[in-house]
């Protein structure tokens, strides 16, 4: 029956693709590339159900799988056709040929040699961002839905997605790396972990800012894609947070309590940097294009803390969703107390990519303190088929030395988070209300030109007037001059010198973070 429904199927596309391109009903007829979409999606579907069906059979019959077994989506047979790998020209696009005028001057500046030697960044040239780029605009998702489509219906289950191209009105405007500073959206939260009491304090300080921090990063729930970072692009910014603002005793809580949401600071507050105010600096780098890797780096130098990650995106095609998997791992460091806290980050998945797509997160997420005995779970939940909430997330904080939990957190990721204590207590966290600290950047002409704002602003602006097909050639330009450079490399032989991270074994480490600058204290509990 399976074989059967397969040369159906494959009737059924081959005599799509033998109609003409244009007429009454031609090839690239909406409902002819829904069809073909969902068909083909329908039957890698049920060729994955009908071989998980056969192991369960096989391990009847031999009694059970082994342990350790496991059952994963299927790689693609047929290989994704050329002309959707990168770099090559995409067959359903209008007038992509045509050139779009680049400023000489940008052209000469952003690819001849650039120095890959760390440069040390004044702050006091950063200023307030006023940059707000809205993601909320779903026409050009519904006027270009046929492009979609044909993308669809050439893609497998399981398929890599880091070589294929997607179309440019999908993307937000701004690139990756900047979305991990986006993570640290509540700087207070942050520098407020090392002012806790006890270990078991800062870990469940540290499980607050962590599960606050993806509401901010996400800029709203539809699901948008921002610009995968070229080769070498870097990422800065600080924020300042008056000392004021940041929690220096015991998170307090009851059984009543809802977090307090304090008012945005006034620009005055914020833009004295002195003894008065914390400064958190930031700063990402693209360390590898293949794989797609980015290394990260924050600190607060007055609080001696810092948190390191490096993260490798992996995108999957799932049918009807697309799928990345954050491959790496972070470490915060408090150095006043001599702690390590190393954390995961979960998956995400962009969902009902053919109507009005939508994020959510998923999978399972570690914080680990060796020193401490301290260590938490937290569970990122994905809707199910049928009913459940969405964006659900559930968690504890325990104590490995005793087995004890003394923290428990459920709730909703981009909404209200509860906290519930061991002694019994309770404190609510309305990430909606939540104050969002505005970062600092320097302007675009003090920046380096493979920063990323002004790396990527002719994308962003034709992103942001809506000319969909200058952003589209501004951004293969980026794109193609990577590739040559890369072909160059190889063919020279000459590795890839990164700026500001250097590998590590398996991960990548910030070239100066403050645990090679500042000691670390032995503080006695």
């Amino acid at each position: 029956m399976m074989s059967h429904a397969e040369g159906q199927q494959r009737d059924l596309i081959r005599r799509i693709e033998c109609l003409p391109a244009s007429g009454h009903l031609s090839s690239l007829d909406q409902d002819l590339l829904m069809l073909k979409a969902t068909s083909m999606a329908t039957m890698n579907c049920l060729n994955d159900c009908f071989h998980i069906l056969q192991l369960q059979h096989a391990s009847h019959q031999k009694g059970s799988l082994s342990s350790g077994t496991t059952i994963e989506w299927l790689e693609p047979k047929i290989p994704l056709s050329n002309h959707y790998k990168n770099g090559a020209d995409q067959p359903f696009a209008t007038e992509q040929s045509k050139p779009v005028a680049v400023p000489e001057e940008q052209c000469v500046e952003e690819s001849g040699p650039l120095a890959r030697e760390p440069e040390e960044i004044n702050a006091d040239d950063e200023v307030e961002d006023t940059c707000d780029n809205k993601e909320d605009d779903l026409g050009a998702v519904e006027e270009q839905r046929s492009v979609i489509l044909h993308l669809l219906s050439q893609l497998k289950l399981g398929m890599d997605l880091t070589r294929v191209v997607l179309p440019t009105f999908i993307l937000e405007k701004r690139s990756l790396l900047e979305m991990y500073a986006d993570f640290m959206s509540h700087p207070d939260l942050f520098i407020a972990i090392t002012n806790g009491a006890t270990a078991e304090d800062r870990m469940i300080r540290f499980v607050e800012y962590y599960l606050t921090s993806f509401h901010e990063g996400r800029k709203g729930a539809i699901a948008k894609k921002p610009y995968n970072p070229i080769i070498g692009e870097t990422f800065h910014c600080s924020w300042r947070m008056p000392k004021s603002e940041v929690a220096s005793t015991v998170i307090s809580s009851s059984s009543t309590q809802a977090v307090t949401n304090h008012a945005p600071l006034s620009e005055e507050a914020l833009s004295q940097a002195g003894p008065d105010c914390y400064t958190v600096r930031f700063v990402a780098e693209q360390v590898s294009h293949h794989p797609p890797v980015s290394g990260f780096y924050a600190e607060c130098a007055e609080r001696k803390m810092c948190v390191n990650a490096h993260v490798w995106t992996k995108s999957k095609f799932l049918g009807m969703s697309i799928g990345v998997t954050m491959v790496g791992e972070g470490i915060l460091s408090l150095l006043e107390h001599g702690e390590e806290y190393t954390f995961s980050l979960p998956c995400a998945y962009a969902r009902s990519i053919l109507t009005v797509p939508w994020v959510e997160l998923g999978g399972k997420v570690s914080v680990n303190c060796a020193k401490t005995g301290y260590s938490a779970s937290i569970t990122f939940h994905t809707k199910p088929f049928y009913g459940g909430k969405l964006h659900r997330v559930t968690g504890e904080v325990k104590h490995n030395i005793t087995n004890t939990v003394v923290c428990r957190v459920q709730g909703e990721w981009n909404s209200v988070l509860e906290f519930t204590y061991s002694n019994g207590e309770t404190k609510y966290v309305d990430l909606t209300k939540l104050a969002v600290t505005k970062k600092r950047v320097r302007p675009l002409e003090k920046q380096d030109p493979f920063e990323s704002r002004r790396l990527w602003k002719n994308v962003t602006d034709s992103l942001r007037e809506s000319e969909i097909e200058k952003a589209t050639e501004h951004k293969r330009t980026l794109e193609e001059r990577q590739r040559t450079e890369e072909r160059h490399r190889t063919e020279t032989g000459t590795p890839w010198k990164t700026k500001y991270f250097i590998k590590e074994g398996d991960g990548w480490v910030y070239h100066k973070p403050l645990w090679k600058t500042i000691p670390a204290t032995q503080p006695v509990e």
